[in-house]
């Protein structure tokens, strides 16, 4: 007799059927034998809907977090499809066993796609900051590091994992990390630039503030944008005036980054413009505005008291 695991998958099979949240929530939890056969029948599947069932699974982990898919994710990380893994990678965001580390190493190291590797050097950005945090085993955290320093070195790599790499290594507060910030800052690529400064806020070293400060009045505006991220990162207050005038940025995405920043920050003179900006015409920006003054005032008052 068919488990429901079985029944289930041969469902899947059929694209005539359609992808219904309460039914792919059978994936969830699955013991160890189901997870076999899940293997085992899962290449059987199209292949656009193995893309379309991970998508929703990671929607639906994202909105109800007591279903776990998980085990899911990790058997399709050596899927034939690299869209596929690259949805596995991505649907295991908020994983931080230890068991992740080596699969992920060799996805990053060993893939044929570069957007799977740069899916893998991303996700390796959690276990760096593990690592900086003191939370990460010694030898895990040297895995990561070596890693990552690997990927970044080859000379034929593609801009693109090279990005992700420096970006996720730049949690590491060391001399040599710190280089490569500076090196990809200095770079005539805008990609590289702009990971540059992102990976200044990540890096957390307010001695990356100048740069950030000049950033935020840059003529590109994805570097403006990036600096503003950042600036929030760094908690910076000197950064705040600079915001305010970017509220009004002919960018929409720089806006709504400011008014994010704003709102991290706090204080208030951010306040104060945070209450303008819930007269504005736009509605993103009125909702972006609420959003952050709903944080500035549960920082100030944590319990709700």
């Amino acid at each position: 007799m068919s488990s429901t695991l079985e029944l289930y998958l041969e469902e899947l099979r059929d694209l005539s059927q359609p992808l219904a949240a309460s039914k792919l929530a059978i994936l969830s939890d699955l013991p160890h034998d189901e997870i076999e056969l899940f293997r085992r029948e899962w290449p059987a599947i199209d292949v656009s809907r193995r893309r379309q069932i991970l998508e929703r699974l990671a929607e639906i982990a994202e909105d109800n977090l007591e279903l776990d898919f998980d085990d899911v994710f990790r058997s399709c990380l050596d899927d034939e499809d690299s869209e596929v893994r690259v949805k596995a990678v991505e649907g295991l965001w908020g994983y931080e066993g230890h068991s992740l580390i080596e699969p992920l190493v060799a996805l990053l190291l060993n893939d044929l796609e570069h957007s799977v590797r740069a899916a893998a050097a991303d996700a390796l950005g959690r276990y760096a900051l593990l690592a900086q945090l003191g939370q990460l085993p010694e030898d895990y955290a040297g895995r990561v590091e070596e890693a990552l320093l690997t990927a970044f070195n080859r000379i034929d790599e593609h801009p693109a994992v090279c990005c992700r790499v420096l970006e996720a290594i730049s949690a590491l507060s060391k001399p040599h990390v710190e280089e490569m910030i500076r090196q990809a800052y200095r770079s005539d690529s805008l990609e590289f630039q702009a990971s540059a400064v992102y990976a200044m806020g990540r890096n957390c070293n307010p001695g990356w503030l100048p740069i950030l400060l000049k950033e935020l009045r840059s003529p590109n505006p994805q570097l403006r944008f990036e600096a503003a991220m950042a600036c929030a990162e760094l908690e910076a207050e000197e950064a705040v005036p600079h915001l305010i005038e970017l509220t009004e940025d002919s960018d929409a995405e720089v806006q709504l980054s400011a008014i994010e920043a704003l709102g991290r920050i706090g204080g208030s003179d951010a306040k104060e413009r945070l209450k303008e900006c819930l007269g504005s015409p736009e509605e993103t920006i009125r909702e972006a505005a609420q959003e952050s003054l709903e944080e500035l005032r549960f920082w100030e008052d944590p319990t709700g008291l």
